[in-house]
């Protein structure tokens, strides 16, 4: 049986402010159309294959690699409260499987303060994503999450 204390010691938690109003940044990380173009590490293309955006519906996205392979991202929709959090079931292969991630929305003026968490299902396999460079990882994105807002606000 887990706990909060539990919770807690297999969550990866990062925070993020981003320059754009929160109805702007859900769409952003909501829309398929929008996903595609800041979604994944920098420099990788994302292509969306499934994006049922509703609870209990999956999403998949893929990413080509430069050994010719794919990256393959997928999950199901566990929590949707528009335009406050998504929670959802994700894995990421080859490198991270069985996680849930949550992503929280709030105003901050015109701006908006993003909360994200990775829950993994036990310490050590958290300890682990977190030293093969999660915050690096995940970093990029929100960077490029950042730079697509940008654009969207000149708009």
């Amino acid at each position: 049986m887990s706990n909060s204390n539990d919770i807690e010691k297999r969550t990866i938690t990062m925070k993020r402010t981003f320059d754009a109003p929160r109805q702007l940044v859900w769409e952003a990380w909501t829309q398929p159309g929008h996903i595609a173009r800041w979604w994944g590490p920098k420099g990788m293309t994302t292509n969306i294959k499934k994006h049922d955006f509703r609870e209990g519906g999956e999403w998949e996205y893929t990413m080509p690699m430069p050994n010719g392979k794919e990256f393959l991202t997928f999950g199901k929709y566990i929590k949707i409260v528009s335009p406050e959090l998504i929670e959802t079931t994700a894995n990421f292969i080859p490198m991270t499987e069985g996680v849930t991630l949550v992503a929280s929305f709030a105003d901050a003026g015109e701006k908006t303060d993003f909360t994200f968490k990775v829950i993994h299902p036990t310490e050590g396999y958290c300890k682990q994503q977190e030293n093969m460079g999660i915050y690096n990882g995940w970093g990029s994105v929100f960077d490029g999450l950042s730079k697509y807002l940008t654009t969207m606000v000149s708009q």
